[in-house]
């Protein structure tokens, strides 16, 4: 099964002709070095798919300095959730690069622009109590370190639309990722409404259980805001190798990722001192299904050893607890895999 791109397989060659190896070490020895790396990363993938089931489970690693690339489903779309956060909120500062935006920006805000969803206290929670005005810097840091589908709908409206995250994704060749509709969008479909209608009221409890049903398996089998592992992989190398924005501008989405500590998933398999910079997605839970739990990330060691991963979780019936070990074992195990 194809695992990545073939511009990103040749983008991983590119690294290790560059001088990633000493200059001592013969081809032969490379080619062994990542070849026990890559067995070992597929045995920690596989073990976790396993784990995973009767959800599906969707993997991709990247070690940057070796090239070493495994996965598993690692070409099939599954539903981002909240991880889109991360490629919108490049998307925005690309245009504060290009001088359209800026970070001290203000823009304002109204109760219309409430969605339901963030970890903590956050900017949907500051309009809710009547706050009207936020500047970029404070919306960026609501979408990608709060998680605030409040926050991240705002900028969107401010980008003209999820359309123009889309161009920015596409210019800089990341294919496998959509960014279609906003977290208001994504509501619509897990409600089973259509544009403009609005919630039923003094509904049965029956109605509202068949119409979220309804809206679960609608949810599933919607293409849009969709990635792959392989394509969420891309987007985060590429944003990590600075070719999706300035070193500061890169700098600043990746802090802002660090600082994103809940809801806390790989980062707890981790090992200590290694830092981590990701962005979760976690969607709705339908009598005992959760139809996505994500989380897309780069371990940082204080050698300069990278390694990517993207983990997308669809359709599980695991408990809250049991999803949440299924993650932290499988950064866990690749941490590990990934130890010269």
């Amino acid at each position: 099964m194809r695992l990545f791109p073939l511009r990103l397989c040749l983008a991983i060659m590119a690294v290790v002709v560059a001088g990633q190896w000493p200059h001592e070490a013969s081809a032969a020895d490379q080619s062994a070095v990542v070849s026990r790396e890559t067995g070992r990363l597929q045995q920690a993938l596989d073990a976790a798919v396993q784990g995973s089931k009767p959800g599906t489970l969707g993997v991709a690693v990247l070690d940057l300095r070796t090239g070493a690339t495994v996965g598993v489903h690692a070409d099939q779309p599954f539903p981002m959730m909240s991880v889109f956060k991360a490629p919108v909120a490049a998307a925005v500062l690309a245009r504060i690069e290009a001088g359209s935006l800026s970070l001290s920006q203000e823009v304002t805000a109204s109760r219309d622009d409430l969605q339901e969803g963030s970890a903590v206290p956050s900017v949907g929670k500051e309009v809710k109590a009547g706050k009207t005005t936020f500047t970029i810097e404070r919306l960026l840091k609501g979408a990608v370190s709060e998680s605030d589908n409040t926050a991240v709908d705002i900028l969107l409206r401010v980008m003209g639309g999820p359309q123009a995250v889309m161009a920015f994704l596409h210019a800089h060749g990341i294919d496998g990722m959509r960014v279609d509709v906003d977290e208001a969008g994504v509501s619509r479909i897990f409600n089973d409404l259509k544009a403009g209608q609005v919630l039923p009221q003094d509904e049965s409890d029956q109605a509202f259980e068949q119409r979220r049903q309804r809206g679960y398996q609608a949810f599933l089998a919607d293409p849009r805001n969709r990635s792959t592992p392989a394509g969420a992989v891309e987007f985060l190398r590429k944003l990590q190798g600075g070719e999706l924005l300035s070193p500061t501008s890169t700098q600043y989405l990746l802090r802002l990722m660090a600082a994103q500590t809940k809801p806390n998933r790989l980062r707890v398999g981790v090992p200590q001192g290694v830092q981590f910079a990701d962005k979760a997605g976690t969607s709705a839970t339908e009598q005992g299904r959760t139809a996505a739990y994500n989380d897309i990330g780069i371990m940082s060691w204080p050698d300069g050893r990278i390694v990517i991963i993207a983990a997308f979780l669809s359709d599980s019936t695991a408990s809250g607890k049991e999803r949440d070990a299924l993650f932290a074992d499988l950064a866990r195990s690749v941490a590990a895999a990934a130890q010269p």
